[in-house]
């Protein structure tokens, strides 16, 4: 049977889930569709349809993306097969393949250039957090291309390790062979689970020593960026789980090359599976945050489409009880293959503000090498027989666990049994979104703390008469850019509130603007701010705060007279940088409260809001993190 499925000509898919000691093996016909809802999902039991989205799909969220017409595939599964591990590797090819004309089709030199320019103008502008930008290996194949396909495959099944899926998808039109590490999203029985991967240590011939993983695990590169990720799928999780993510972990992720760290969201969700994957198109991991603003320094500066990288393979179907269900690998660590021989071998790296042009360069030599070697193109590692036990080292164990002591526990713990704050019940809440969905994570903290939350975006925030509380919110740019729309638009909102004295809380780039119409001077950093921790005074207390900035307000006192009255100041003792303000009816931070980053942000936020809002408790009985989010649920795996 396996035998027949891979010498047919019929389209086809071999996956090997993580720890599986069988190949599933689906055949059925292709068909394409327009949009993520025309996927096809019926009542019937079982999987369903394997769908191929392509990253240019990102554009039905309003998204820019360059359009290379890479289409939205799918197999309509009619038949679904187990074969054990070792029968599928007796019938797999191990012939050695062939290939001329290989190497990459942007040079080392060049994608360092692109790389400096991202951080310098992208990233030192303010316009995101963390961007991953792209280049190919290409050859051409003088095999027979199925063969290929089927001993590349083969190869990845007994080479590489720690893989999420190793797959073979054959369409009829193109091969798709990987070994993706990284779950993007799935829902089982109303459970809806990510998996934020990131930091990439590089090695090769086995599995790294403890004291490597150690040293590793300390870089602080390594430990923001899969912060800033995680921050970004917690963006995610707040639209598609209905009390937003729990984190789960951190752990290690590891493979024949390379070590990641890992966390594991989750969540419950009765979304429609189709519209889970249209809202969380596509990880930060293979994008960048926020999210709409990386699409567009994407398309920036790549000026190409980016075919399937980036994008999922998703299999849909129905559990025994009807139930939804969804699996959905992110389609990293993959070759594209043409009948005609054409290899594509796509990979990227994140950029962050500690990036170095050298070092991304590496990263994605390092990232491209366990589909290079099971291509033959460079020495393969040897066979991994022996099970790494660096997860159970008591040190690295240690470290793992240590890298959540300074994170908020509001998302680190479950919020099932949260106790909202009476004073707070019955008022309403408006939240501006300004292109940055932290808005969504925003919302949930309010709705914690008692207050009943919509969030509108910034160009169309409608009637505010029925809001005892605004919040124009985060987004990417430049405050003083006098041409940006959304500047515009929030300044004139922020203006309005506080002119009617209504209460405001103006976050981010919202608070840099409202700290411009005060009178106070706004100054872009030397060094950005984003994805940073810091200790910082607020008003007479040390707060433990996460930044995503790269513009700040500077302020010579701790009170300062304004058109609007006095204001009160918290900021930088050292430069004098704006962290937070308040005045009578207002009042703005710097920093994102919301972050998982902000161990203090909910304290914060309830501090804030006790003195915005008529009738609030006294500033003394703001809760803690841990009085607002309270028990742990075993169920979602500890």
């Amino acid at each position: 049977m396996f035998t027949e499925i891979i010498s047919g000509e019929r389209p086809f898919a071999l996956i090997r889930r993580e720890h599986a000691t069988a190949i599933e093996a689906f055949t059925g016909d292709v068909g394409t569709a327009e949009r993520l809802a025309g996927l096809p999902l019926d009542d019937r039991p079982g999987p369903q349809t394997l769908a191929l989205i392509p990253y240019r799909q990102i554009a039905e969220r309003g998204f820019d993306a360059v359009d290379d017409g890479t289409p939205l595939e799918f197999l309509r599964i009619t038949r679904a097969t187990a074969h054990p591990l070792d029968e599928a590797l007796a019938a797999l090819p191990d012939d050695r393949i062939e290939t001329v004309d290989a190497g990459f089709d942007i040079d080392d030199e060049t994608y360092a250039r692109t790389v400096g320019d991202v951080l310098a103008s992208e990233i030192g502008h303010g316009e995101g957090a963390n961007f991953v930008i792209h280049r190919t290996y290409r050859a051409t194949i003088t095999n027979a291309p199925r063969m290929v396909a089927l001993a590349a495959f083969r190869a990845l099944l007994t080479a590489e390790r720690g893989a999420y899926w190793t797959f073979l998808v054959w369409t009829g039109s193109r091969y798709l062979i990987g070994a993706t590490p990284e779950r993007h999203v799935s829902v089982a029985d109303g459970l809806v689970m990510m998996n934020p991967i990131s930091g990439t240590f590089r090695h090769a011939g086995g599995p790294p020593a403890p004291e490597e993983l150690l040293a590793f695990l300390s870089d602080h590169k390594e430990r923001d960026e899969l912060y800033m990720v995680l921050d970004e799928e917690l963006k995610m999780m707040a639209t598609v789980a209905e009390a937003g993510g729990q984190v789960l972990g951190p752990y290690l992720k590891e493979m024949a090359h390379l070590t990641h760290t890992e966390y594991l969201l989750a969540g419950r969700t009765a979304m429609d599976v189709r519209e889970v994957l249209r809202e969380t198109m596509f990880a930060p991991t293979v994008t960048g945050s926020p999210i709409e603003n990386a699409a567009r320094v994407i398309a920036r500066h790549e000026r190409r489409g980016r075919r399937y990288y980036a994008g999922v393979l998703a299999l849909l179907g129905r559990d025994a009880d009807g139930g939804q269900s969804l699996d959905a690998p992110i389609m990293i660590r993959t070759a594209e293959l043409s009948p005609q021989g054409e290899l594509r071998v796509p990979v990227g790296a994140t950029l962050v503000r500690h990036s170095t042009p050298a070092g991304e360069v590496a990263e994605t030599h390092a990232k491209a090498a366990g589909v290079l070697s099971a291509l033959g193109l460079v020495p393969r590692v040897p066979t991994q027989s022996a099970k790494s036990h660096n997860q159970d080292h008591p040190g690295v164990r240690r470290a793992l666990a240590a890298r959540n002591d300074r994170l908020a526990r509001f998302w680190l713990d479950d919020r099932a049994s949260a106790s909202p704050l009476p004073v707070f019940a019955g008022r309403r809440a408006l939240i501006v979104d300004g292109e940055d969905t932290f808005t969504g994570m925003l919302a949930h903290q309010l709705r914690a703390l008692g207050l009943d939350v919509e969030v509108r975006p910034w160009h169309a925030p409608g009637a505010l008469e029925a809001f005892d509380l605004v919040v124009p919110g985060p987004g990417p740019g430049d405050p003083s850019d006098p041409a940006s729309a959304k500047g515009a638009a929030l300044r004139a909102l922020i203006g309005g509130l506080v002119r009617e004295g209504r209460p405001l809380l103006a976050v981010c780039l919202s608070h840099q603007l409202l700290s411009d119409m005060l009178g106070l001077r706004l100054h872009r950093r030397d060094a950005p701010y984003q994805g940073m921790q810091r200790d910082v005074p607020l008003f007479g207390t040390m707060r433990r705060v996460g930044f995503y900035s790269t513009y700040t307000a500077l302020a010579g006192g701790d009170r300062v007279e304004t058109p609007f009255g006095p204001v009160e100041v918290a900021r930088d003792p050292e430069d004098g940088a704006v962290h937070a303000l308040r005045g009578s009816r207002f009042a703005g931070v710097q920093f994102h409260p919301e972050s998982v980053l902000s161990q203090d942000g909910l304290a914060v936020l309830t501090e804030l809001l006790t003195g915005l809002l008529p009738g609030a408790p006294e500033t003394g009985s703001a809760p803690t993190e841990e009085s607002v989010s309270v028990r742990h649920i075993p169920a979602l795996g500890g």
